[in-house]
């Protein structure tokens, strides 16, 4: 069974950018979509960025330009790679996999069937 492992958060000074890590085990990550979630306290769970098992990338609205999505097959990890942060960024961020089209992939949560643990991102001076 898929597993993922989420790191790379931390305490972050405002304008720094940060790469998020998302390691996969117990099946090969190529063949799913990753996406990554995030959720701020006392706020709702929102999609960030995902990619589709081809390289197909999307974004949300809010996430456009700032945040860069990847994924190293071979390496079985995905990134997310995160620029210019600020304090609306500090969440609990969350990556997840959906097995699904090869050159789609979708910001909708109940879609995906495993999910990492989350990794904390606090931007503070």
């Amino acid at each position: 069974q898929l597993q993922l492992v989420e790191t790379g958060g931390g305490l972050v000074r405002p304008g720094e950018s940060r790469t998020l890590s998302c390691a996969a085990s117990g099946a090969a990550l190529g063949v799913y979509a990753i996406a990554w979630f995030r959720q701020a306290p006392g706020k709702e769970r929102e999609g960030v960025a995902c990619i589709s098992s081809g390289g197909v990338a999307s974004y949300a609205g809010s996430a456009r330009g700032r945040f860069k999505i990847s994924r190293d097959n071979a390496e079985h990890t995905a990134y997310l790679q995160i620029d210019s942060l600020n304090a609306d960024d500090t969440a609990a961020y969350y990556c997840a996999a959906e097995y699904t089209s090869k050159y789609q992939c979708f910001l909708t949560a109940p879609r995906y069937d495993y999910w990492g643990q989350g990794t904390q991102v606090t931007v503070s001076a």
